[in-house]
């Protein structure tokens, strides 16, 4: 079997991506080219194309779109990918989710639904080592 489709998407990660820190606030609309790592806190919407990381730390007020999307943090809005989502054990979201594929880890929380748009169901991992 093809160990590519075994990775996690955080894992398969190439090239810079555009960076949120910790302790930087953003208001307003995102979009752009490219992959982007929210560490700080976003209010407002985003429509990328790249996957947006939203790392443990990282909380997010809005509507995200993207091609993939990868949710270790807090998540208050919708949740849309026209790719693959990763939902990680640290993760809360409170919104819909919707991809080609959702991964959600144990210990994830999810309070609203996930919906496929692909042939695959949601499907269940144990993460093995943290953020």
């Amino acid at each position: 079997m093809n160990e590519s489709k075994l990775r996690r998407m955080r894992d398969q990660s190439s090239g810079k991506a555009t960076l949120i820190n910790e302790g930087c606030k953003i208001s307003g609309e995102i979009t752009g080219n490219g992959d982007f790592m929210v560490n700080g806190e976003v209010t407002g919407d985003c429509d990328i194309t790249g996957t947006l990381t939203l790392a443990g730390s990282g909380y997010w007020q809005g509507s995200i779109r993207a091609d993939n999307v990868i949710v270790a943090g807090h998540v208050e809005g919708d949740i849309v990918a026209r790719g693959k989502v990763e939902i990680t054990n640290t993760a809360r979201i409170a919104g819909t989710v919707t991809g080609e594929a959702i991964a959600v880890a144990e210990g994830a929380v999810v309070e609203g639904v996930m919906k496929t748009t692909g042939q695959a169901k949601p499907l269940g991992f144990v993460e093995k080592r943290d953020g």
